[in-house]
């Protein structure tokens, strides 16, 4: 973990979203936090007690200072702060012209600045309030538009995948320290054993953390939204079903084959989890160039779905679309659309195919009436969420977090590999350095005196 910097300037900043509202949030920090306060006005505070305070604007020549607003007032002296610092919140009301007159008023008093973006939790983390991860979960938590987004975000930023990491480098750090004793301090009392005893625990360690890495793609998803693909021959409904799923007019509507040619995307909340809809080029031969390039991503955003939704058009069921076909099976649904335009005997005949599927997921619905789409959606959901189900605690949310895992487990696999490690202390003191330092990247912090601290502790070695 870093250490705090020098004493720096202070800042402010408003920590609410702009517009009207019933109250807004202006955020003071740094050394002149105090001295802020008592420049509008506030000289009687508590610590982390509400004062309600007018807030007085700079004086004029009569000596008259006029009034800003009738605000609540909380001071937080450092260290026991969000950032470490001395930090003052002013909780004036949300009208545009109270916002305006506070943030000029902040910005004429000497030795203040507007703070830049993110600047206030990057202050927290340089004052060891909060790791990397942590103040990725904030941002993810600020972010967070589902259900699933914000149980993920609050459980990274309560700490809890920075606590399973730390728990795997103090046991990297452990055996390191066993190594690196053996090998600096052989003439003294350290068992021979002692290195060969730790192989079974760093065989466990990395086993684990193989698991865990087998789980990232989930919780990158779940932050950033999981993607469905709409596929189908043209003029089969796939952009009215976009259209009706997403409750507004996203995609053109036309009987003109080729209407669609490039990929159109809506992000969605499907009833908690986060949803990326992509409506694709209708699947064909075509001779047009931009129409080609249409189908060609369109095929490449089926590979890299998520989910498939395959649709069809009822009126000609049981005849498949060959070209969607390819699409179907594991991982897809059928939709069969336009099932309003269906006589009696053919719906009789597709709701018997609907009924009877047990392999392949269908759904009959109609995109113009909105019959099917209840359950059509109830089925995206029930798919979606076996991927969820997947998800073991602490989940990986970001490449960042994948890359560093999976550097510690390439370290960690030449160690346990190595025909003798005991052999080659060396070698495996350094894999064994990589690994811990690959698992600190995550959390921001990577300290060698770790090492030392255990060696000193355990061996009494030097006294």
């Amino acid at each position: 973990m870093k250490g705090p910097r020098e004493p720096s300037d202070t800042i402010f900043a408003l920590a609410s979203g702009r517009g009207t509202a019933g109250i807004a949030v202006f955020r003071v920090s740094g050394p002149a936090a105090r001295d802020t306060l008592e420049s509008l006005g506030v000289t009687t505070l508590r610590p982390r007690l509400a004062t309600r305070a007018r807030l007085l604007a700079s004086g004029t020549g009569s000596g008259v200072r006029p009034v800003l607003d009738d605000a609540l007032v909380l001071w937080f002296p450092a260290p026991k702060s969000f950032t470490g610092e001395d930090v003052a919140e002013l909780h004036v009301h949300g009208g545009r012209a109270v916002i305006d007159a506070v943030a000029r008023a902040l910005g004429a008093i000497p030795g203040l600045r507007p703070a830049e973006p993110g600047e206030f939790t990057r202050r927290a983390f340089e004052h060891g309030k909060l790791d990397l991860a942590q103040a990725e979960g904030l941002a993810d938590l600020v972010a967070a538009e589902t259900e699933a987004q914000r149980v993920q975000a609050l459980e990274q930023f309560d700490g809890a995948l920075s606590r399973r990491l730390e728990a795997w480098r103090a046991a990297l750090i452990a055996i390191l320290a066993q190594v690196e004793a053996a090998l600096d301090f052989s003439d003294e009392d350290v068992p021979p054993d002692i290195v060969r005893d730790q192989l079974p625990d760093l065989v466990r360690i990395f086993e684990n953390i193989s698991q865990h890495l087998e789980s990232a793609p989930i919780g990158e998803k779940v932050r950033d939204g999981f993607h469905v693909a709409i596929l189908g021959a043209p003029n089969v409904g796939k952009s009215s079903l976009l259209n009706v799923l997403a409750r507004r007019d996203v995609a053109i509507v036309s009987e003109t084959k080729g209407t669609t040619r490039d990929i159109i995307e809506v992000h969605m909340n499907l009833k908690g989890i986060p949803v990326i809809l992509a409506d694709t080029a209708g699947l064909r031969d075509a001779a047009e160039a931009i129409e080609a390039e249409g189908v060609r991503r369109a095929e490449g955003r089926a590979a890299q779905a998520d989910l498939r939704l395959t649709v069809f058009d009822a009126r000609d069921w049981p005849e498949r679309d060959a070209a969607t076909e390819r699409f179907g099976g594991e991982g897809s649904i059928a939709v069969l659309n336009k099932i309003d335009l269906l006589d009696h005997e053919k719906r009789n005949k597709v709701d018997v195919v609907l009924q009877s599927q047990k392999t392949t997921r269908y759904c009959g619905i109609s995109a113009l009436t909105g019959e099917g789409l209840d359950r059509l959606l109830a089925v995206i959901h029930d798919s979606l969420r076996q991927h969820l189900d997947t998800l073991g605690p602490a989940p990986l949310t970001r490449e960042r977090h994948r890359r560093a895992l999976s550097d510690a487990v390439e370290a960690l696999r030449r160690a346990i590999e190595s025909p003798d490690p005991v052999a080659a202390l060396e070698l495996l003191a350094e894999d064994l350095r990589l690994a811990a330092r690959a698992l600190g990247r995550v959390a921001g912090h990577v300290d060698v005196e770790d090492v030392l601290d255990r060696i000193f502790s355990q061996f009494c070695i030097g006294k």
